[in-house]
């Protein structure tokens, strides 16, 4: 058998890309109620289609791309260890909404995913960190959250999130 990428590459790497069998958990919820106050932890919140989190200060527009935002589980213990902390960082410190565990987030770009039996988003884009990184971890904070700021999505269907819930990867249409 050839090697893999040898001939058509573009429908090897489609169909490479199309492979995402697994899936997540959602290990946690958080709800930023007013601009630069720290992070609510919640065991639910309601996603409301096309909008936002019912209880967080975001107000994107309809149709924005940055309506939720997610960070990798997994990314928490890299962070705090280029940050040259013994334990994984509090998720509350980094602002974003959930947390997930168990898939390869940046491998969901463009894709839609259903969290528990309601919700669906569709990942639109990186969740690059900010200059407040530095304020939340001291010099070199942003640099240690490169590639690690997690992802923005937009809430396609709406309801409720529960910490625990399944997440999946829908087929692509």
């Amino acid at each position: 058998m050839p090697f893999p990428f040898f001939g058509d590459d573009k429908s090897t790497i489609a169909r490479l890309l199309g492979t995402l069998p697994q899936q997540g958990r959602i290990e946690w919820i958080g709800l930023r109620p007013v601009r630069r106050e720290a992070m609510r932890v919640v065991a639910e919140a309601e996603a409301e289609t096309d909008r936002h989190l019912l209880g967080d200060h975001a107000r994107p527009r309809p149709g924005g791309k940055r309506q939720i935002t997610l960070i990798q589980h997994e990314h928490l213990a890299a962070v705090a260890g280029f940050l040259g902390l013994p334990e994984p960082l509090d998720p509350a410190r980094l602002r974003r909404n959930l947390v997930v565990s168990g898939l390869n987030l940046l491998a969901l770009k463009n894709r839609q995913i259903r969290i528990g039996a309601e919700v669906v988003l569709e990942i639109t884009g990186e969740c690059h960190p900010c200059s407040r990184m530095e304020e939340e971890f001291g010099p070199g904070g942003y640099n240690a959250m490169r590639g690690h700021g997690g992802l923005t999505a937009r809430i396609v269907q709406g309801g409720l999130l529960h910490v625990g819930d399944v997440v999946t990867v829908l087929p692509k249409d």
